[in-house]
């Protein structure tokens, strides 16, 4: 495979993800936009001072490029990523894929009509822990599955979450989605399907009535291209990012809009049956996830994840009832890299540098990350309406088929264009 050249949209907290993939011999970071000064002074320190460096995704048209990467703010990855998929760059989409699920369902129709590559950023499908808690499923280990819960314990919610644009609805539409839409996929992966109908409730409960909350400047920002309103130099999370704060309340500096809910929870059920549920919290004092998985002939169960502990263990019950266990029927603990989020990052963009190269299956799919969108999306509209019974729009079904395939037009297809329904 010949050297790839790459560029990047958004030189800011996610950048590093981006620099990770530049590895010369196998992929260049030739080619930066960035609204804002700091971004693009940023380009230059990380790729170099030949890296050509422009303010806006569209100047880098002339720039030669093999891929993308598409990590701005959330509420501006559909336009750039559409851009290039028209150009016929394959592009990376950092998750979620959009904040709607009109956004996610425009660059999948997209992608099928360009014939373009497309992937998404979901880089707990390469977590060492999550993927050895799929073996056991794909095992047989616990039977069939019946029902998936995760609980997400963000102990530094208030800082990752509600000093910036994270705490705008209008930037996110909510935390259920923006950081949940990892949490989602991942029941959906585990359990083998997706979400259907939803209900769920939450809260404001600590952030909204922090006594250091700034008063409002105005009102948020709504979605936009990527060159409003970050052309102001941003600050980013490890400007102010203060472990030693606690409790939550004692933070200061929030954003000056805050309306998104700082504590959720959704049930839901799957189109194969499977019931899941979501608990999201911000304002813990630990940091992680927990997936149990349900079968009818067992229980699994992660204890650390890997992303800030070394060492999780998957722990499973299969072969006797019985009172609590603390070291249940088979324990196995789970080694993941040194690199960043337990070496899931690493493997995450080696899949698409060779995906965006030759094509070929992927652990992550864009079908799955719409899913984990329009789940996040029904599910704050429930809670937002007390709770309500919400549905989960379907897919069309020639955009499952064509994903399925791996974005591979059958024999006899036309290259671009046909219909998807």
């Amino acid at each position: 495979m010949s050297e790839l050249r790459v560029g990047v949209v958004g030189v800011g907290q996610r950048a590093t993800l981006a620099l990770a993939a530049h590895r010369p011999g196998v992929a260049r970071v030739v080619s930066c936009a960035d609204p804002s000064p700091r971004g693009r002074a940023d380009a230059v320190r990380l790729f170099g001072p030949g890296t050509a460096v422009h303010t806006d995704h569209t100047g880098m048209a002339g720039d030669g490029l093999d891929a993308v990467f598409v990590l701005t703010p959330d509420d501006r990855h559909v336009e750039p990523s559409l851009f290039f998929l028209a150009a016929g760059v394959p592009v990376f989409v950092e998750k979620p894929l959009a904040i709607t699920v009109d956004g996610c369902d425009r660059l999948l129709r997209a992608a099928f009509e360009t014939g373009t590559r497309l992937y998404v950023g979901h880089n707990l499908r390469h977590l060492p822990v999550l993927r050895r808690m799929r073996e056991v499923i794909e095992e047989g280990a616990i039977g069939r599955v019946r029902s998936v819960w995760c609980r997400h314990f963000v102990g530094h919610g208030g800082d990752y979450y509600f000093k910036d644009w994270h705490a705008e609805r209008a930037r996110t539409t909510g935390l259920l989605l923006q950081k949940g839409a990892h949490d989602l996929d991942v029941i959906h992966w585990l359990a083998g399907g997706y979400s259907r109908d939803v209900v769920a409730m939450g809260d404001l409960a600590v952030y909204g009535a922090n006594p250091r909350r700034p008063a409002p400047a105005g009102p948020a920002a709504g979605p936009g291209p990527e060159a409003t309103p970050e052309a102001e130099d941003p600050a980013r999370m490890p400007d102010w990012f203060d472990p030693d704060i606690w409790p939550p309340t004692a933070l200061s500096g929030l954003n000056p809009v805050v309306d998104v809910e700082d504590i959720s929870m959704m049930l839901t059920r799957l189109d194969n049956g499977v019931l899941a549920s979501y608990q999201q919290c911000h304002f813990t004092p630990d940091y992680w996830r927990n997936y149990t998985v349900i079968g009818d002939e067992g229980r699994l169960e992660n204890f650390g994840d890997g992303l800030e502990d070394e060492s999780p263990a998957v722990r499973l019950w299969n072969r006797r009832r019985s009172g609590y266990r603390a070291d249940a029927d088979r324990t196995e603990t789970v080694s993941g890299g040194e690199n960043p989020h337990g070496g899931a990052d690493d493997a995450l963009l080696r899949e698409f540098l060779r995906f965006a190269a030759s094509g070929g299956p992927t652990e992550t799919s864009p079908v799955a990350a719409r899913e984990a969108v329009a789940a996040g999306t029904a599910a704050t509209a429930s809670l937002r309406a007390g709770g309500t019974h919400t549905e989960v729009p379907p897919l069309a079904p020639g955009l499952v088929r064509y994903f399925a395939a791996h974005q591979e037009k059958g024999p006899g297809a036309r290259p671009y264009g046909g219909a998807v329904d």
